[in-house]
């Protein structure tokens, strides 16, 4: 069985006679002012590092992944992990990690979230329609422009 769990990550202060902790990603001691507490552990800023890019993970209050005994930066964890689909414009894989737009229960990567007839861009708060699982700007929705052509009638 494999476990996920996230978790965030502390900046803990060394008291001056408190003796050196050990560091869980290097095992050396710590000397440092400030060290970092995650996964009931202590680190060095430099050693808290995501398994697969390198990323450091030691921004106070950021969140790491663990999954197969593995530390990971969200895009990671997603990218590995994550639940993939498709868009429902262009029908490609949309990864775990992307950012989307939905529509009832419609996915779509955002440069495909346009008007599927004129292919006018939304921009925050720019009414959309969706009708026959098209997405329409108001003009063409109102304008009924969705029989059987794709086309436009002056």
């Amino acid at each position: 069985m494999v476990l996920d769990k996230e978790e965030s990550v502390s900046l803990v202060s060394l008291q001056s006679r408190e003796k050196p902790r050990g560091c869980a990603g290097c095992n050396g001691k710590i000397r440092d002012r400030f060290m970092l507490q995650a996964l009931d552990r202590y680190w060095h800023e430099d050693c808290l590092k995501c398994a697969c890019c390198d990323c450091r993970l030691g921004r106070v209050g950021s969140t790491l992944y663990t999954r197969a005994n593995l530390i990971l930066c969200r895009r990671d964890y997603l990218r590995l992990f994550g639940v993939t689909g498709n868009c429902a414009a262009c029908s490609k894989l949309i990864p775990a990690f992307e950012m989307v737009m939905r529509a009832r229960d419609n996915v779509y990567h955002l440069d495909c979230f346009a008007c599927q007839l004129c292919r006018q861009r939304f921009c925050v708060g720019d009414k959309f329609f969706l009708k026959n699982n098209m997405i329409l700007c108001q003009l063409d929705y109102e304008g009924g422009h969705l029989n059987g052509s794709t086309e436009r009638q002056p």
